[in-house]
């Protein structure tokens, strides 16, 4: 779920930020009048693409500290069964880098 909203969002920036470039070359070649209106729309868009990467990075931050809380309160509760799990994952990622160096 988190990254097809992750995916939405990038794709709403890729499209604002085109929006504005667009905006931009034409303003370069549009009458003064003409120029600063479009210049203002190209801002406005980029305005909207920083508000909408930081909303992404605010709930990435989110997921991530309640993610690091349910981990800490896991191996609090059961610490013997997180040192097993850790050991696991380590033994396989090293038979995995071992099989991959060969």
């Amino acid at each position: 779920m988190l990254e097809k909203k992750l995916k939405t969002v990038h794709n709403d920036i890729d499209t604002l930020l085109t929006e504005a470039q667009d905006l931009l070359r034409e303003a370069a070649t549009a009458t003064t009048a003409k120029a600063d209106e479009l210049r203002t729309k190209a801002m406005t868009l980029l305005e909207s693409a920083t508000a909408k990467a930081q909303a992404v990075q605010s709930t990435a931050i989110a997921s991530g500290k309640e993610l690091i809380t349910n981990t800490d309160d896991y191996v609090n509760q059961n610490p013997w069964r997180a040192i097993a799990i850790s050991t696991a994952v380590g033994l396989i990622a090293g038979v995995a880098i071992a099989r991959c160096s060969k």
